[in-house]
């Protein structure tokens, strides 16, 4: 197996590991507001998201910055507490304030990818460019992996639950409060544990 594809089965394993519970929540509570026809407006967040964790990822690996690992690690759950916050502010109204979830998606794939560093700097040797690209396309292809099972259960949820409701916007604001609420008390509960 090249160095390329090790690089990037680790980065797919990284992320879809139980492990890194924190980030596989974020990636739920950030696509729980999407349904299949959102599909552009969710191909815009995940963007913002992947360019914020692509920059930091490169930036700390290659040493231009040394971002201190328990301010990271506190981080990471806020991060996950003010996205399940909007969204529960934001409720079913996904297109509300188009701007602002791509531009906090970005500033939080900033502080994920300096997470990610961490992970990475521990297992490279002399040799950087193949490892970061590998394990940066790895991760990716990991979120995609998770958020198309996640529109799929969710998708399914929906129909279901259509079906016994009626209204598909009473079920999709049922679906995002119950997901976020969740996951809100989790990513509390994570940030107070991690206080540096």
């Amino acid at each position: 197996m090249s160095d390329l594809a090790a690089y990037l089965t680790l980065g797919f394993r990284h992320i879809a590991d139980f492990a890194a519970a924190d980030h596989l929540l974020f990636l739920l509570v950030l696509g729980v507001i999407y349904r299949p026809r959102d599909w552009r407006a969710a191909l815009v967040v995940v963007s913002a998201f992947t360019l914020g964790h692509s920059l930091t990822l490169a930036a700390a690996v290659l040493g231009w910055v040394t971002p201190p690992a328990a301010w990271i690690e506190f981080l990471i759950p806020v991060t996950i507490v003010i996205t399940a916050a909007e969204n529960l502010w934001r409720g079913a109204r996904a297109d509300a304030a188009p701007a602002l979830r791509p531009l906090l998606t970005l500033l939080f794939g900033l502080v994920h990818g300096a997470g990610f560093a961490g992970y990475l700097r521990e297992l490279l040797g002399d040799a950087i460019l193949v490892p970061l690209l590998g394990f940066n396309l790895g991760v990716e292809l990991g979120q995609l992996a998770i958020l198309a099972v996640a529109a799929f259960v969710f998708a399914g949820i929906d129909a279901m639950a259509t079906r016994r409701r009626g209204s598909p916007v009473t079920v999709l604001t049922w679906r995002i409060r119950t997901v976020s609420a969740a996951v809100l008390l989790v990513s509390t509960a994570w940030a107070v544990q991690r206080w540096p």
